[in-house]
Order: C-alpha cells, then structure tokens, then sequence
C-alpha cells in the first residue's frame, strides 16, 4: 500500500511541474528553445532512419537472399529498426535536451528549488560530467532495453508484458536523467544519485513512468520538457533530498600540545 502512495504521489511531482511552469510561463519559454533544438534533431534522424530502413534491413539481412519470403521479412525488420529508433529517441530525448540547455535549466532547477547553499559551477565545466553521466545512464538503459527488444517479437508476451516492463525501465532512468540538476547542486555525484533514487523506487518510477509515456507523444516532449525539470526538481526538494547534505571535509588543524 504504501508504494502505491508513493508511486501516485511520483506521478503527482510531474503534474506539480506543469502548475509550476504555469506560474512562471517565461521559464517555461526558456525551456523551449533547447527542447525544439533536440527534437529538430531527433525529426531529422527518424526521417532519414525511415528513408533508408528498406536498404538498412536489407544490408543486415544477406542470409535472407535466397527466402522466398526476404521482402516480407526484410519489411518487417525494417518497421523494427524505425521503432527501435523512435523508442532510442524517447529514451535519449531528455539527456541530449538537458546537455543542449545546461543552463536553461540550471537557471530554472535553480528557481524551482532556492538553496541556501550550493555546489555551483560554470555549465562549461560541468558538461563534460554531464556528457559521460549520460552516457553511463544510456549504457544501463540499453542494458535492459535490447533484450525486451528481441523479446518484443515473442507472441503475446511481446505485445503485454514487454510494453509494461520497457515503461518501468525507461521510466526510472528518465527520472535519473530529470533529477540530475537539483542533485548535483546538491553535490551528489553519479553513484549516490543512483543509490537514492533505488531507495526511492516507488517515487520515482511514479514520476518517470509519468513523463515516458507522455513523451511518447509526438511534440508534446517538447511542450512537457520544462514542466519535467521543475517537477524532478519539486520531487528532489520535496522527497528525495529535502536538506543539503553535510559538506564532506577533513580537519587540519594541528593538536594543541599539553601545557
């Protein structure tokens, strides 16, 4: 019972955004812009994945010359290139806009969630770290994906089982990629991050689950992309990580000598 309360209220932390973003409509102009930047990417690579997925199936496919079914069995690979690219595409969606808008978001995380203190750096800085957290993240989330996959083409359990847990999967480290600013003003690297949100499970998938499915609809990720910075942002501040963490240090000072 209690992880559906916190499954609901995950999934309560995403709408929470949008009413944020409703109060502050010029942050959520900001977000736009590097939100329309990564989906003008992600238009441009579908459309030439769909253009080319006859001739892609076809390459992969050279043991299939001499079937007297190859063109059905190569459209058929092909229909499954385009949609493991499209689903490549709602998985990645978040880290590339994040990366594109570092300090779009920053700014905005920043207002969601004042902090009296924080570990602050320039976005030139930080954007190698957020690069190869991204693709640690996209590491994992292929891990997990490409088996369910293959597994996609199993009758019924690939058209029941597989969707349900693919959401879970992708939802969960979409979470990680959303939350990723308001914990790294917090000072939490990568490992830490992970570890929180695993003790969080049933708040995060909430929240995760959530935003998957809505940016499985073409353009809203767009419109949603500010509105699920500041929810992650509001679920951080308000579940997660409520308090700073205390600052790690080491004392130097010398032992006073006995008088």
């Amino acid at each position: 019972m209690r992880s559906l309360r916190d499954f609901t209220s995950g999934v309560g932390f995403f709408l929470q955004g949008f009413g944020w973003v409703a109060r502050n409509g010029r942050w959520w102009l900001f977000g736009l812009i590097p939100a329309l930047i990564a989906f003008a990417v992600y238009v441009v690579a579908l459309i030439f994945l769909g253009t080319n997925a006859s001739d892609l199936a076809e390459a992969m496919t050279p043991f299939a010359d001499s079937w007297g079914w190859r063109e059905l069995f190569r459209t058929l690979v092909g229909i499954a290139l385009f949609l493991g690219g499209l689903a490549l595409a709602v998985l990645t969606f978040a880290a590339l806009t994040l990366t594109i808008g570092g300090p779009f978001y920053e700014r905005l995380s920043a207002e969601a969630d004042p902090l009296p203190s924080e570990d602050e750096q320039p976005w030139w800085r930080t954007l190698p770290r957020s690069i190869r957290d991204s693709l640690v993240t996209l590491f994992y989330v292929l891990l997990f994906t490409v088996p369910l996959f293959f597994l996609g083409f199993v009758p019924v359990v690939g058209q029941t089982v597989v969707p349900v847990i693919g959401a879970v999967i992708s939802g969960f480290f979409l979470t990680i990629e959303l939350t990723t600013l308001a914990l790294e003003r917090r000072g939490m690297p990568r490992k830490d991050r992970f570890a929180l949100l695993r003790a969080n499970m049933a708040s995060a998938l909430g929240f995760g689950v959530a935003a998957f499915l809505l940016f499985l609809v073409p353009f809203v990720a767009v419109i949603a992309m500010p509105a699920a910075v500041a929810g992650a942002t509001l679920l951080v501040r308000t579940r997660l990580a409520p308090t700073l963490p205390e600052p790690r240090h080491t004392d130097t000072t010398p032992p006073s000598r006995p008088a």
